[in-house]
């Protein structure tokens, strides 16, 4: 089969896969949203995905988004953009141009940035914070330890429109602990959204109350990384 076919049949068992571990961690299917990851992908992959429904999509950089998703938009003017890369200051302003959600929250001066850039503008996007739940030093993210006054002053002194929390566990750990974490930080703050879980483990995040998971190549397939 050729990637315009293979796509929508992997979207639909993914799809059912998230439904059917919602209802078996008692919980509804509505409440669980497939953020499906295009990074690496071309346009033109993402073409089969919006044609079968999907709507809410994800990419790891700012730069790539703003090529590949303006035209796509015209087309299908309700899609959800998620950025769930690290975001650099020196692209907050290209980023709210192109993003509907920020997940990937996770220090002062970029808070701070994303604030005052946000003070003029009407529509806000939605922000997770990113919590290096894992404490990994080559990984973004507040430590656990710090998170709670980090969340509080991103809500109550920046007036961030904080909704949630966002993870990504160390790959060589169980990442159940890492999902019961976040779940724990995001509960004591009042934050309702969980975006946590991927391709490998999405099933475990979906029985710990993810309401994002962010599948890219069990959908699209395996990514091919230009060379460095």
């Amino acid at each position: 089969m050729s990637f315009q076919e293979d796509i929508p049949a992997a979207l639909k068992l993914v799809r059912s896969e998230i439904d059917e571990n919602a209802v078996k961690a008692g919980r509804s299917a509505n409440d669980v949203t497939l953020v499906a990851v295009g990074k690496t992908f071309e346009a033109e992959y993402m073409v089969p995905a919006l044609e079968a429904g999907q709507r809410v999509f994800g990419e790891n950089r700012v730069q790539e988004a703003a090529e590949k998703w303006p035209n796509l938009r015209q087309t299908y003017p309700d899609i959800e953009l998620h950025l769930i890369g690290p975001l650099q200051t020196n692209k907050i302003k290209q980023a709210l141009d192109v993003f509907d959600v920020i997940q990937t929250i996770d220090r002062l001066k970029l808070a701070k940035m994303l604030a005052s850039a946000l003070e003029d503008r009407a529509l806000k996007p939605k922000c997770f914070i990113q919590v290096n739940t894992g404490e990994e030093p080559q990984k973004a993210g507040v430590l656990p330890i710090d998170a709670d006054d980090f969340i509080q002053t991103c809500i109550k002194e920046l007036e961030l429109p904080v909704v949630g929390l966002m993870c990504i566990p160390p790959v060589d750990q169980e990442p159940s602990l890492h999902f019961a974490l976040l779940q724990k930080i995001a509960k004591r703050n009042g934050l309702e959204k969980l975006s946590m879980g991927m391709s490998a483990d999405y099933d475990i995040a979906i029985e710990f109350g993810a309401t994002h998971v962010r599948v890219g190549s069990a959908i699209f397939g395996k990514r091919d990384y230009p060379a460095a």
